[in-house]
């Protein structure tokens, strides 16, 4: 987990605790990235978590980026196996439990579906499931990631084999996993929300802009010269990805993305309709705060 400037104290405390102690699998380390300044409540909290031997806090004095936030604590970690989590999101108490085993099972990668809420976790705003099989996610790949960042579970070493996040504003984990599939990772996926992911207010307006529109054009160029896209694939990705998506207002955005979850070619998670029934508890005081990075 890495935590800057922006995070808010009751949002990462919730976070924290949902891929900690409310695990059903608890992890056996925590890692925890203070990337640049931070207020006095996370920082405050960052001494009360450390007391906890199991706990390591890596402090970086200047922002970095998430990139080199993230790859500074692999550093630190000493398993195998990783989990990532963000600040602000709501892990499930079963996720650990459920991707553990299937990546112990022989997998380097293992990501799952997640639901996306703005206010409240308790009522999602859209579920966004994912593909399976190694076939369906390599041809998802192509054109857009098929893994949600805050969901995956990956093996270190091969995280660190395909050169670990590389610098990209934004767009560092989409890189990474074709990396990944470029060496031969063995990557699957779980159909089941097993994070419930924040939002915010200004989602869809950090999914436009002119320095995301370069991080784009950056990221496509990167996978035509590695030979992860052909070039047809690549002037499809710069119409459907490049500037003229980048710059469309956020309300044109928002309705064309959420117009693809429901008809797209998805299958819908396992367990869309009891994600959020009254057995599962949320811990504490959740609000909507704004996304970052």
């Amino acid at each position: 987990m890495a935590v800057y400037a922006q995070d808010d104290e009751r949002y990462v405390r919730s976070a924290f605790l949902s891929a900690t102690t409310a695990q059903e699998l608890a992890p056996t380390q925590m890692v925890v990235v203070q990337d640049g300044p931070v207020t006095d409540g996370v920082s405050a909290w960052l001494a009360e978590i450390e007391q906890d031997p199991r706990t390591t806090v890596v402090r970086i004095p200047t922002n970095m980026g998430l990139a080199a936030a993230l790859n500074l604590g692999l550093t630190y970690v000493t398993t195998d196996i990783v989990a990532r989590a963000d600040a602000d999101d709501i892990c499930l108490p079963q996720r650990f439990a459920r991707q553990i085993p299937v990546i112990e099972s022989g997998f380097d990668l293992v990501g799952s579906a997640m639901a996306e809420f703005h206010t409240d976790p308790d009522h999602p705003d859209a579920m966004r499931p994912v593909k399976t099989s190694r076939a369906a996610i390599l041809h998802h790949a192509r054109l857009g990631s098929p893994f949600h960042h805050p969901t995956v579970v990956f093996r270190k070493q091969a995280v660190l084999k395909a050169g670990g996040y590389p610098i990209l504003r934004q767009m560092e984990d989409y890189l990474l996993w074709a990396k990944m599939i470029m060496n031969g990772a063995n990557v699957t996926n779980i159909n089941e929300v097993l994070v419930c992911y924040r939002t915010g207010d200004g989602a869809f307006h950090r999914r436009g802009g002119g320095k995301l529109a370069r991080s784009e054009a950056q990221l496509q160029r990167e996978f035509l010269s590695m030979g992860f896209i052909t070039p047809t694939q690549w002037v499809r990705n710069r119409l459907l990805r490049g500037p003229l998506y980048r710059y469309l207002p956020a309300l044109v955005r928002r309705f064309g993305y959420h117009l693809w979850l429901r008809v797209g070619t998805w299958v819908v998670p396992s367990n869309a309709e009891r994600v959020f029934d009254e057995t599962t508890p949320t811990p504490g005081p959740l609000r909507a705060q704004s996304r970052h990075r």
